[in-house]
């Protein structure tokens, strides 16, 4: 199981021109801010991936906005660990576990994916807070990344798992984000 302590967040290229282009892309901002929201309560660190902003926009405002500006990142490669920043920023973090969310499903983040999982990262890719722009490559994309081993989860999943007990002193805050 992911726990706070052994987790990072990594948010791929939720952006301005690409998020409406994607099946439920309003749901995939929506899970994207909650799971940023929930680090933020929980000291789970984050990084904020962007695809050629200049033709896909910045990432959109309402994940934007409660991203640290310092750990906002550029890229032209498709796989975030094959960035050099991106994955010496994941490296630096120390923790094994990294939490995936992002677009599109069947590129960047299923490249990023498979190479954590190749870098040694256990590696749970947050399904209802990922999306392309087809369901076909959405699935094949999930399916793809099961059989390499990497967990599917949900963000509730995440979400209670990093708190790990009802007792935590942010329940409270935590699991008013679903609500």
């Amino acid at each position: 199981m992911m726990n706070a302590e052994s987790s990072q967040l990594l948010l791929i290229d939720i952006q301005e021109r690409l998020a409406p282009a994607t099946l439920d892309g309003d749901r995939t901002v929506a899970r994207a801010a909650v799971l940023l929201d929930a680090a933020a309560i929980l000291g789970v660190p984050h990084a904020v991936s962007e695809q050629y902003p200049r033709g896909l926009g910045r990432t959109v405002a309402a994940v934007l906005e409660k991203a640290d500006p310092a750990r906002v990142f550029d890229k032209v490669h498709f796989s975030c660990q094959a960035d050099d920043r991106l994955a010496g920023v994941l490296a630096a973090a120390g923790r094994p576990d990294v939490v995936v969310c992002g677009l599109e499903a069947h590129v960047c983040v299923l490249q990023t994916a498979l190479g954590l999982v190749e870098a040694g990262y256990r590696v749970h890719v947050v399904a209802d807070a990922i999306s392309s722009r087809s369901a076909q490559d959405r699935d094949l994309a999930v399916e793809r990344m099961r059989e390499a081993g990497v967990g599917i989860v949900s963000t509730e999943m995440v979400l209670f798992e990093w708190l790990g007990t009802a007792g935590h002193p942010e329940f409270r805050a935590v699991s008013a984000l679903i609500r």
